[in-house]
């Protein structure tokens, strides 16, 4: 048979859509063509099989070689698809069977010793794969980041000659063994180290309860990073789906998902990242720090620091939990479903309505530094709060509630949350909060009153209400009362 399918997978953001290598021999000048849109590192591929298969001892055709990776509109790069071309050819010159090819599919770089090197991004492979009912052969490296997909059979390799002995029935592999969805974890700092900030640690407790953004303001010292890296330590642990998503975009951006998975991410920036580091971007679109934070928290510490250009391209994503990076040949989409916790303070010198008296910035400076947040970014942030600073009472016994009795707390809020719309609070659209965050008629008027005495946007209103469900949730009531929305409203500029 002069014509042979492999089936295999690209990379496009988070997502692995299929390719088809397809192999045709034909008579003529001996020569190997790749048509489909490869890349360089995809055009090198030639070299690298032709040595592997010679290498492994396998007869190379000496026929005209003509591989065309389908689709042909969509760009191929990597050495992802050494594999599938090697076995394209061996099965079009009849060295392998070519029926086996279509319940199969592969990744794999090739060495000129015919050896097989990991690749990144075989996660969404591995869960496409699943999806489309096939086996998966993967390098013997990217297994167990393979079998992380429960239901799907995967073979490791090592060699090619593997696995050409289990195609030809000559030494059949076995399935690769793992532990599949292996809970790891570890411990985060707890919140009981943090003394004092009563009202801060509500705060924290309110914005984990309902997955609601939350800004620190305050002088230097006072606990604003210290109090945002216990996040993470309240939040739910991540479920199945979740931990997948996660391991899934640490695979694509060359991190090991075994590492910190299944753990929700924390990521801190420095103020100095430019906008395609916070939300992704070059030639080849990679990740940012909004996609590595999916699922997870991230801190943006001296916000006011950050380029303004910088911070206004998260307004989008903070609303759509999405980020879509857009260049001249291709648009990719990443996931940013994140939980942005920022920190800043009152003056460019940090010391504003300190007692001490301290602060020497003049009305200008002091306008200019918080003119670098926006409106409509701040708008999206749903906590607002002032950290005041502390007596000066140096201890090491922990103080107040440990993170492990506060996440009890926020798992119970969470839990009801999903019972009744099956998102958190923070998550809710226009449907969900008119459906499960009715007011009363003379609540209704009075908050109405009270937006308007304070100049709210219907934005802000409307996160005021997610944040009122959220303490009526932590408290576990049906309705919101007056005393949540009284609350709610203590976290909005002004109030």
């Amino acid at each position: 048979m002069s014509l042979a399918l492999v089936h295999s997978r690209a990379q496009v953001g988070v997502q692995a859509p299929a390719v088809s290598v397809e192999t045709h021999l034909a008579n003529g000048l001996p020569s190997l063509t790749l048509v489909g849109l490869p890349e360089a590192t995809v055009k090198e591929s030639k070299d690298r099989v032709r040595s592997a298969i010679v290498n492994s001892n396998l007869k190379y055709p000496a026929r005209r070689i003509t591989q065309n990776l389908a689709p042909a509109d969509l760009p191929k790069d990597g050495g992802r698809y050494d594999l599938a071309i090697a076995l394209g050819i061996l099965a079009a010159d009849g060295q392998v069977p070519a029926p086996p090819l279509n319940d199969i599919e592969c990744l794999g770089e090739l060495a000129l010793s015919g050896a097989v090197r990991a690749v990144q991004g075989v996660l969404p492979a591995a869960l496409a794969a699943r999806d489309a009912g096939r086996a998966l052969v993967v390098p013997r490296d990217n297994a167990e980041e393979a079998s992380l997909a429960s239901g799907l059979v995967v073979y490791a390799i090592g060699h090619l000659l593997e696995l050409v002995a289990h195609l030809t029935g000559q030494v059949p592999l076995s399935p690769y063994a793992a532990n599949g969805l292996v809970l790891q974890s570890r411990p985060y700092p707890d919140l009981s180290e943090v003394q004092g900030q009563v009202a801060a640690k509500r705060a924290l407790l309110v914005a984990a309860a309902g997955a609601h953004n939350l800004l620190f303001t305050g002088p230097p010292g006072t606990g604003k990073t210290l109090l945002a890296s216990r996040l993470p330590g309240l939040l739910p642990p991540l479920d199945e789906h979740e931990a997948l998503e996660v391991a899934a975009i640490q695979s694509v951006s060359g991190r090991t998902p075994l590492s910190s998975w299944p753990q929700r991410p924390f990521r801190h920036p420095h103020h100095s990242a430019s906008g395609p580091a916070l939300v992704g971007g070059g030639s080849r679109p990679q990740p940012g720090e909004i996609t590595l934070a999916h699922h997870g928290v991230l801190f943006l510490d001296e916000l006011p620091e950050f380029e303004r250009r910088v911070l206004e391209v998260l307004r989008e994503p903070l609303e759509s939990g999405e980020i879509v990076v857009a260049r001249a040949k291709d648009k990719v989409r990443f996931p940013a479903r994140f939980q942005l916790v920022a920190a800043m303070n009152p003056c460019p010198c940090g010391y504003l309505g300190d007692p001490s008296g301290r602060c020497r910035c003049s009305t200008e400076l002091i306008q200019r530094y918080r003119n670098k947040l926006s409106g409509p970014l701040l708008d999206r942030i749903d906590l607002h709060l002032t950290v005041a600073r502390e007596s000066t009472v140096l201890t090491c016994e922990p103080s107040g509630e440990s993170s492990a009795s506060v996440a009890k707390v926020v798992a119970e809020a969470r839990e009801r949350q999903q019972r009744r719309q099956g998102c958190a609070n923070a998550f809710l659209d226009l449907k969900g909060l008119r459906r499960h965050c009715l007011l009363s008629a003379e609540d209704q008027r009075w908050l109405e009153s009270a937006c308007e005495r304070l100049s709210l946007s219907l934005r802000a209103a409307h996160r005021l209400l997610k944040v009122a469900r959220t303490l009526a949730d932590l408290e576990q009531a049906e309705v919101i009362g007056r005393q949540h929305l009284a609350e709610a409203l203590q976290y909005r500029p002004g109030s």
